[in-house]
């Protein structure tokens, strides 16, 4: 009876914990605008003109699913207002990648999701070492527990400095890092991972897991 009710406790202690950090992620105090396009929820800031945190649920069933080959364009992020918008143009020759916060390959099971996630509004300046070879080990990694556990929630957090680097005519913000944070509440399943964005980080996937309490927003 005392494990059962620990159980009990435990669990309500998860699902809190976990609704607490949706809530103060996708809240007005933390972002200037939240766009919701029915795949994705991305917590936008005018100041930084990119996102601050991007929310997702991933489907086992639908996880490689199609894989369709044929990638979308970027675009615009038409729910935003023109002038904290970023463009395509702000990342030529700015020694940075187009980086996904909702990567492509966990929505490429329909041509509607897919085009969800190439909203600019979704992409953030990552070193191109990071992008191509440590963050896309968490996104893979992702993929994986999904179908495992048959539904996760994915939340990306993109951690700024006081005073980012920018890149581009309209001023997009570099972060220092990315937060990636995975679970599934009625499993008990939870797994948090850091990355700097910066190059030489290690390739190892779980030479980036830390604990979930020094997330910060």
């Amino acid at each position: 009876m005392k494990f059962f009710n620990f159980l009990i406790v435990s669990t309500i202690f998860f699902v809190g914990c976990q609704q607490n950090i949706d809530n103060k992620v996708l809240s007005k105090d933390n972002c200037d605008q939240i766009v919701d396009n029915h795949y994705i929820k991305i917590c936008y800031s005018y100041k930084y003109k990119a996102a601050k945190a991007v929310v997702y649920n991933l489907d086992g069933d639908l996880v490689d699913a199609v894989n369709i080959k044929k990638r979308d364009r970027f675009y615009e992020e038409p729910q935003i207002p023109a002038k904290y918008r970023a463009t395509y143009a702000d990342y030529i020759d700015s020694g940075y990648d187009r980086g996904h916060m909702a990567p492509d390959a966990a929505f490429d099971y329909s041509q509607e999701s897919l085009h969800a996630v190439y909203t600019l509004a979704n992409i953030v300046p990552q070193i191109p070492d990071v992008n191509q070879h440590t963050w896309v080990k968490a996104e893979e990694h992702a993929r994986k527990e999904a179908k495992i556990y048959g539904k996760i929630e994915v939340i990306n957090i993109i951690k700024y400095g006081l005073n980012p680097p920018r890149i581009g005519k309209d001023g997009i913000a570099v972060a220092e890092g990315f937060y990636k944070i995975m679970s599934n509440k009625d499993e008990g399943y939870k797994e948090c991972f850091y990355y700097k964005n910066e190059n030489n980080t290690s390739r190892s996937l779980y030479s980036h897991l830390i604990d979930c309490n020094l997330v910060t927003y």
